[in-house]
């Protein structure tokens, strides 16, 4: 497997990204080539285009809202755990000086680095990006949706 890094971090999912989508787009496409050539019946593939553009849209925000939000619950779970076991207190108190951005940031930061970039995402503000892009030994996050 190809180690992980700021560049390469982004996951794709196959069949939603390059078997579904396309299809759906080529079959909104068609529908709209439909409707532009078929007076009769143009208002019909108007409804079946935007039936499937309907249907993209529900099956992307519902695979990326249940998927996304029990993996954010998972990662701030692991940050807790990981900053209890390097410091031996609790995380809460700090969470509240970061965004979720900053928080799941953190977790391709390896143990070493962890603590002092939280500081200094706290002393500073740094972004998530900037977060990321401060990571000298990325820890690769391969199980994530």
């Amino acid at each position: 497997m190809k180690p992980q890094n700021y560049s390469n971090h982004i996951r794709w999912y196959a069949p939603h990204h390059f078997i579904f989508y396309p299809v759906m787009l080529a079959a909104m496409g068609f529908c709209a080539h439909r409707a532009w050539h078929s007076e009769a019946a143009y208002e019909i593939w108007l409804a079946i285009g935007f039936g499937f553009g309907c249907l993209t849209w529900l099956s992307f925000m519902l695979r990326q809202h249940y998927a996304l939000t029990l993996q954010n619950r998972l990662v701030l779970h692991e940050l807790r755990y990981r900053y209890f076991v390097i410091t031996g207190n609790r995380l809460e108190p700090l969470e509240d000086k970061l965004t979720e951005g900053q928080l799941f940031a953190l977790r391709f930061a390896p143990d070493d680095e962890f603590i002092p970039l939280l500081n200094r995402a706290i002393a500073e503000g740094l972004s998530a990006g900037a977060i990321k892009k401060a990571i000298v030994n990325w820890k690769g996050d391969y199980r994530r949706v």
